[in-house]
């Protein structure tokens, strides 16, 4: 079995790491050696990763987990101890029919139509967001100041939850998705995070508003212990991912001037662009993470019963095989069909919210400053290699 060392480091920033493109090129399925020394596999082709994702015979419950990376082992070895206890509330962890009574509750909140009701307050926020930004003047972190704001104003709006208690609860995300973060670090901070929901989860009860945790809550099919691991969820991944897109995603553009200016010359272009960004970017480091509950066979190799599958998703959304040409932006090109929201019964709850964000952001952006750029060099920009969503740390911008 050839050993890989699985890393979060890459060469270029808007390219996966060349060992994985190179072990892709060899085979879509290959064996791999996890940081506990389970023997598992890495999946880089597209077939072969849509096909687990869509297996119910491939759970995603965390205590079957193996850690791909070294820093990870402290905080596996906890949740199988079930010391660090994912919230009973966290579907994200389940798998059916578990998971299936806590998405069918959720599924009407995310629809395109309550998506598309929701755009002139997203395109408010945008563009209260850019008055900001040219009161202040250049030069200007547009991941504080228009990235990072937009997505968290957003689900804290439909959640119900006060925008003015956002630092704790952004911190502490960024514990959780820091991927050098101690095991006893990271449950405190799924700790307070959960402490402060449940204890809004109470004030809704007592007092409810026109927000989903409210109409959560009047409906009655969820215990408080459940509304708040929903919560945890929803909040988390409803700033975090969105967030990085909207920073990483303009970083891309300002290095590739042409695609930029096809995006702002033409705004039919934006739902393209929007998808192609997605794609050629693919946010998550490493995984989804699976574990084969019997033995399944994926592209003539025997995954048995208790082998974790890891998929690598920017690597698997440039496979040539369904995306020609796949390691070049291209924002006219039709990138619909990639993986980056998943696939299957766990395919992203908010990816119509991420998309209407990203459109309305990306378009507000290109359409107030068409003289944007870099205020640093390129090799300058902070990425997030030690995070579990992958994003800049910064993105200094002029105009």
């Amino acid at each position: 079995m050839t050993e890989l060392t699985l890393t979060t480091e890459r060469e270029r920033p808007f390219d996966p790491p060349d060992a994985y493109t190179r072990i892709r090129q060899q085979a879509a399925v290959h064996p791999m050696t996890y940081a506990d020394g389970h023997l598992g596999w890495l999946v880089t082709g597209y077939a072969a990763a849509r096909a687990v994702l869509a297996d119910p015979r491939f759970s995603n419950r965390p205590e079957l987990m193996h850690p791909p990376l070294p820093s990870r082992i402290e905080l596996a070895e906890e949740v199988r101890e079930q010391q660090f206890k994912v919230p009973p509330g966290f579907f994200l962890r389940m798998d059916a029919p578990e998971h299936t009574r806590f998405r069918k509750l959720l599924t009407g909140q995310f629809t395109v139509r309550r998506m598309k009701q929701l755009e002139p307050r997203i395109q408010e926020i945008a563009e209260s967001c850019l008055d900001a930004m040219e009161a202040a003047g250049p030069p200007v972190d547009l991941v504080s100041a228009f990235a990072l704001p937009i997505p968290s104003l957003v689900i804290c709006e439909l959640l119900g939850v006060p925008y003015e208690d956002r630092a704790q609860f952004q911190d502490d995300s960024k514990i959780l998705v820091n991927l050098e973060t101690k095991a006893e670090d990271a449950i405190g901070a799924l700790g307070r995070i959960s402490a402060y929901l449940y204890g809004l989860i109470q004030r809704k009860r007592a007092e409810p508003e026109d927000d989903l945790l409210s109409g959560l809550v009047a409906g009655g099919e969820l215990n408080d212990e459940e509304l708040t691991g929903v919560a945890v969820l929803l909040l988390i991944a409803g700033h975090e991912t969105t967030a990085n897109m909207l920073g990483l995603g303009t970083y891309a553009l300002l290095t590739n001037p042409d695609q930029l200016a096809a995006m702002r010359d033409d705004p039919a272009l934006v739902d393209n662009g929007v998808e192609e960004l997605l794609r050629y970017l693919t946010i998550i480091h490493l995984g989804p993470i699976r574990t084969a509950l019997e033995d399944v066979e994926i592209e003539g190799h025997l995954i048995r019963k208790g082998d974790a599958v890891t998929l690598h998703l920017p690597v698997v959304n440039r496979d040539p095989a369904k995306f020609p040409g796949a390691d070049r932006l291209d924002v006219t090109r039709e990138a619909t069909g990639h993986l980056t929201f998943g696939h299957g019964i766990h395919q992203c709850l908010g990816q119509q919210l991420a998309r209407a964000e990203m459109r309305i952001g990306y378009s507000a952006l290109l359409r107030r400053l068409p003289g944007l750029r870099l205020a640093v060099p390129p090799e300058e920009v902070p990425m997030r290699s030690d995070m579990s969503i992958y994003g800049v740390h910064r993105l200094p911008v002029t105009w």
